[in-house]
């Protein structure tokens, strides 16, 4: 199924996408107060099979209630279980608010497609707005990761593809233990690089998000943050948190520093006057030549740094809105 490209400006801040086992009231009720962009609740493999009902019925009545401007989501049971029906019906036909399903273990399309028919079924039985819930797909193995370019392209519903390491360093061999970290013995740089690419690029050639799976080691927040750096460096949106302590490092990791969001403002500035007002293509700014090339990466920053609330009280890059271009063609750049 065709979708149309989707610009990064439009793209919901997911930073830091808290996991929450639907399984415990308490850490419900903690993550309401937590700093995270998206909050999901999880019923897979956070609640063991005897706790699935509980888990579920937990859920229902948190969807339910006030979560802010954060991004809420359900992870549901994967497609092959005999869960994953009831879970999608239940928590959707009662959600007040509910983001996005993210649906794990997605090993072929057509998991996406029955999340899709099954999503919009239950929109109408509930007299919800069609094609209001998202999809974020999680690919943890090697046939996901085949597929992926075919999954991403798989429904309009579609708003994220997310990468789960635990699963996939079963599936291909990788022999380690450490989730999110790299195996001992491995010189090659690192483990996950070609997994982490191919997700962002059927991502990209989609218009969607692509978020980084979770680092286990939860007490080890510098481990944390290197590992988040390394996804973010590379065009990641956010990553997966299982714990309080790994949001702030998340937060920052996955928004643009203060002076790259100021120089990004100042680059669309530079060129939105060097092609309305100077009718130019490319212009210089400071001692560097900028075009839609360069136009494109800043307004990719400024999206980012004004999703996570930089920029808000001032223009962008602090100009006036009567002098747009100040710095373009000048040969110098303002600071």
């Amino acid at each position: 199924m065709e979708r149309p490209y989707r610009p990064v400006e439009s793209f919901r801040v997911r930073r830091s996408c808290l996991a929450v086992p639907a399984s415990s009231e308490r850490f419900i009720a903690k993550a309401h107060g937590l700093p995270a962009d998206e909050v999901f609740l999880d019923l897979e493999d956070a609640v063991a099979p005897a706790a699935k009902a509980q888990a579920r019925a937990n859920a229902v009545a948190a969807v339910t209630g006030d979560w802010g401007g954060r991004v809420l989501a359900v992870r549901v049971n994967d497609a092959s279980t005999p869960w994953a029906h009831r879970d999608v019906i239940d928590v959707v036909s009662a959600a007040g608010r509910l983001d996005a399903i993210v649906l794990p273990k997605v090993t072929s399309p057509d998991h996406v497609v029955w999340l899709d028919l099954l999503l919009g079924q239950v929109e109408r039985e509930a007299g919800l707005t069609p094609g209001r819930t998202g999809i974020e797909a999680q690919i943890e193995d090697a046939g996901g990761l085949a597929a992926v370019n075919a999954i991403a392209a798989a429904s309009p519903r579609l708003q994220a593809l997310v990468f789960g390491p635990a699963d996939f360093m079963a599936s291909v061999g990788i022999r380690s233990l450490d989730v999110g970290g790299q195996p001992a013995g491995y010189t090659g740089g690192d483990v996950y690089h070609y997994a982490l690419m191919r997700i962002l690029i059927a991502a990209r050639a989609r218009g969607l998000q692509a978020i980084d799976g979770p680092y286990l080691r939860v007490r080890d927040v510098e481990g944390f943050r290197r590992s988040a750096a390394s996804a973010a460096a590379l065009g990641y949106d956010g990553k997966w948190v299982l714990h309080p302590d790994q949001i702030d490092a998340a937060n920052e990791v996955f928004a643009p520093s203060p002076e790259d969001f100021a120089r990004a403002s100042r680059i669309v500035e530079a060129y939105a006057h060097a092609t309305g007002v100077q009718a130019r293509g490319a212009v210089m700014f400071g001692d560097e030549m900028i075009d839609e090339a360069s136009h494109k990466m800043a307004r990719a920053i400024v999206a980012r740094g004004r999703a996570a609330g930089l920029g808000h009280d001032d223009p962008p890059g602090g100009h006036r809105r009567d002098d747009p271009g100040r710095d373009a063609g000048t040969g110098s750049e303002s600071t």
